[in-house]
């Protein structure tokens, strides 16, 4: 939601000329660029358990940061006051931190210099990714609570071997408005909601769980019951599958991975090794591949800002950079890495609206939003019938990623033993291990079913930020399968 800038100055407390004041306060010991951050956002969360709201809490977070950028030094404090004493306070301590470095002249361009004013305008409701058609600060515990009790009421109904069901609703609303020293305002008011539910199972014999979520970058209107009706029946999919999974025998072979949350895998084991700041510092395997080819000329990947409602969507970024659609990976060849201000300057090109933090309270860093692979022109079914002996996964659970090196392990949720180009047994308790780089290069066949998954991913890179992911069915020769 955009709403008249107005709105925000009150909200805040401030006017054009005190931010434009603060930032000459910033600046005084010679800062070559200043950004400054207010954040109003609200939170609400209710927990369903054994029939009953349990817990439930409302609490507001608010605040302004300021950052000094001075070379390559960082200066940044922040404030939970907004009153002019306290944000010049912020201001002066900001600029402490950054004093006493020479600025470095970097390498840059017309498009990507922080020296100038290069988002003009005011932002523009038209062109708002996620409109509020009713505000979750609006909603009372009459609303919602209903909504929680509707969804284990649907869950309940479809599956008989149900002993416990956890429904959970979150929501957030921020206001937030950026100023910085070239004069750009930006402003927006960026709601999310989040359904989620965990179901226990029992056949008497073992237990089995399952969780399921999903999450927009809308208002309440998101609550609707054809939402309620798909996390009910992904809650009880494949059940019986569940009880008869049993532990493959491991090795390295090949791995099918289906469409949709399987692109946690490709956000979490390659997308952070094209975030610029990794490369800058040369901590990415990427560090030297921009312009060469990585992969087949079959991939293609995006981080995309643009999706209207999407959890990663945004209209600007944590920098009042407009956001867009970064085409990372074009037909197997490493164009661009996401960019904050910061690597934009430094490598001489354009910020993409990557740079977010979690709050107020953190300096914005190159960050993801909605990474995935695009999809290919190879049948699903035809990716599987070509495998005579490996494993399919459809979705990942827990995962550790080195950066630097690519490597990862990750926790199979739920998979299939691929056998003769079949899918036979279900497979439980086995791990994927593997080199991420190597892993995108050894993908020989990529679907047509390209999907993005909405649930409640949530990217943690020192700070946490919400993001969403996804992929096509994908055939990578040789994986490490940890199983017996």
């Amino acid at each position: 939601m955009i709403y008249d800038n107005a709105y925000y100055m009150d909200i805040f407390g401030v006017s054009v000329p005190l931010l434009e004041q603060l930032c000459r306060e910033a600046l005084h010991s010679g800062g070559d660029y200043c950004d400054l951050f207010f954040e109003n956002t609200s939170y609400r969360d209710l927990l369903l358990r054994d029939g009953e709201v349990t817990s439930g809490g409302f609490h507001v977070d608010f605040g302004a940061g300021i950052r000094v950028l001075s070379g390559e030094k960082t200066g940044y404090a922040y404030t939970e006051n907004t009153d002019a004493a306290s944000l010049k306070a912020a201001a002066r301590a900001a600029a402490a931190i950054s004093d006493g470095i020479t600025p470095i002249a970097p390498v840059m361009d017309d498009g990507g210099r922080v020296g100038r004013k290069i988002y003009k305008g005011v932002p523009n409701p038209a062109a708002d990714r996620y409109p509020i058609l009713q505000d979750w600060r609006e909603c009372g515990a009459d609303t919602l609570v209903p909504v929680l009790e509707r969804l284990k009421e649907k869950v309940t109904a479809r599956e008989s071997r149900v002993i416990k069901v956890i429904a959970m609703l979150s929501s957030q609303v921020s206001d937030i408005l950026m100023f910085n020293s070239f004069g750009e305002l930006k402003y927006d008011t960026r709601p999310m909601g989040t359904l989620a539910v965990s179901v226990v199972f029992s056949d008497g014999k073992s237990v089995q769980n399952n969780h399921v979520s999903r999450s927009f970058r809308m208002g309440a209107e998101m609550l609707d019951e054809a939402l309620l009706d798909t996390l009910a029946a992904e809650a009880v999919r494949n059940l019986d599958d569940r009880f008869a999974a049993s532990r493959p025998k491991g090795g390295k072979m090949p791995v099918v991975m289906g469409a949709g949350a399987s692109g946690i895998l490709l956000h979490e084991a390659m997308g952070h090794a094209f975030e610029a700041d990794f490369n800058r510092k040369g901590q990415s395997i990427f560090s030297d591949k921009l312009g060469k080819q990585i992969c087949s000329d079959k991939i293609t990947i995006v981080d995309d800002g643009t999706l209207r409602g999407n959890r990663g969507a945004l209209n600007f970024d944590d920098e009042g950079v407009p956001a867009s659609r970064t085409c990372m990976v074009e037909e197997g060849r490493l164009t661009s890495y996401l960019h904050d201000r910061i690597s934009a300057r430094f490598y001489g090109v354009a910020p993409t609206g990557n740079g977010r933090r979690e709050s107020f309270r953190y300096n914005p860093i190159p960050r993801m939003r909605a990474t995935y692979m695009e999809g290919g022109d190879a049948n699903p079914a035809d990716i599987i019938a070509s495998v005579r002996k490996g494993i399919f996964v459809d979705e990942f659970s827990n995962g550790q990623v080195k950066i630097g090196e690519g490597d990862f392990t990750f926790y199979v949720k739920s998979g299939y033993l691929i056998e003769n180009g079949r899918l036979t047994q279900p497979v439980k308790d086995i791990n994927i291990i593997g080199n991420g780089p190597q892993a995108l290069a050894d993908i020989v066949a990529v679907g047509s079913d390209a999907k993005i998954d909405n649930g409640a991913w949530t990217c943690g890179k020192e700070q946490s930020v919400p993001v969403s992911c996804g992929i096509p069915t994908v055939l990578v020769n040789n994986l490490i399968v940890g199983g017996d």
